[in-house]
């Protein structure tokens, strides 16, 4: 028996009747038409893609993914391997920024250890989905097997399903590995048939001659992978476990009927891939913030994407996406809990 791929689920569609249901509430609201701006396109967005007509964001689901990066080797980074596994003991532990914004947003957080060069130091509250130590250097080889692709698309879908069982009404995918800004650019630079130059930026806090090594590495990694535009091909070649892992994951979430709040430039990356695999995943992604990193413009003008906030953000994790979560929860209390002229008796515009 043929069994399907994650990546091949159907993925359902916005409901049509609930969107134009929720256009008609907004121009009934006490207010001018428009006057709530991109709160009111929030909210009916969400209606279509919830199949509801009070659409809410009170249950959130945040998936952190986490793996190392073989490039490293080359020197890309300012921060030790060891960090990875570090990290993931600090989320456990509630230290980490995206550990403080879900107990904040009392969202529900989980950590997905893909697989890392250094052990983490806890293993209690750590889901264990690991692969490999971290995938081969990008640099001179294919940064990781088709099966072990399918692992991690795998993973995401999985990832996705637990979404589901909590009821997720919003989810959020997270990431972390030491050296994945390389990889997310290579990835990205592939899809897009961009050189490293325009898309390759400072990570986690490289200088100007540091980002020129990066550029050269990624150059290096483009000429052996060549021009294979096909997206899991691009994820083998030039990905990371958390990076197509969270490709898997965002189309889990849309065959599963749960909107995505996509979050900084890795994300993106990932989001970009899912999309060139599955076109109509598009419709369920909605867009966080605009990270610091140079080279999020063009992922997200790829995407025609409109993101929420402008922090000068760059610090990954789903932090940007889940300081995002309010807008999104007033837009929703504003739609659902406004009066409409006829209930409070106010005479409308003619």
């Amino acid at each position: 028996m043929h069994l399907t791929h994650p990546w091949q689920q159907p993925i359902v569609a916005p409901s049509e009747p609930h969107r134009q249901r929720a256009l008609e509430r907004q121009g009934q609201l006490t207010k001018p038409a428009g006057s709530l701006g991109r709160l009111e396109a929030l909210a009916v967005d969400l209606a279509a893609l919830q199949h509801t007509d009070a659409p809410g964001a009170d249950r959130i689901s945040i998936a952190v993914f986490a793996g190392d990066h073989g490039v490293c080797a080359e020197g890309i980074s300012t921060f030790p391997q060891a960090v990875t596994g570090q990290m993931i003991a600090n989320f456990v532990a509630g230290g980490a920024a995206i550990s403080v914004m879900a107990r904040h947003l009392q969202a529900r957080l989980e950590v997905i250890n893909l697989g890392t060069a250094t052990p983490p130091p806890v293993t209690d509250g750590v889901i264990d989905d690991s692969i490999a130590p971290g995938t081969a250097n990008l640099a001179g080889e294919a940064a990781m097997s088709p099966a072990q692709l399918e692992q991690a698309l795998a993973a995401g879908d999985r990832a996705a399903q637990r979404a589901a069982d909590q009821q997720a009404q919003l989810f959020i995918g997270g990431e972390m590995g030491i050296g994945n800004t390389t990889s997310a650019s290579a990835v990205a630079c592939a899809l897009l048939a961009e050189p490293a130059v325009s898309l390759a930026g400072p990570g986690t806090g490289l200088d100007a001659d540091g980002v020129s090594h990066k550029v050269t590495v990624i150059d290096r990694a483009l000429a052996r992978h060549g021009d294979n535009r096909d997206p899991l091909a691009v994820l083998a070649s030039l990905g990371g476990f958390e990076i197509a892992a969270l490709a898997g994951a965002l189309i889990g979430c849309a065959a599963r009927g749960i909107p995505v709040l996509v979050d900084g430039f890795i994300v993106t990356v990932a989001a970009l891939a899912a999309v060139r695999l599955r076109p109509e995943l598009r419709d369920w992604l909605l867009f966080a913030h605009h990270s610091r990193e140079p080279g999020h413009t063009r992922l997200l003008e790829a995407l025609d994407a409109q993101p929420l906030l402008n922090l000068s953000m760059r610090l990954g994790e789903g932090s940007g996406a889940a300081v995002a979560v309010p807008i999104i929860r007033s837009a929703c209390a504003l739609h659902n809990g406004m009066a409409t002229f006829a209930d409070a008796g106010v005479n409308n515009a003619e």
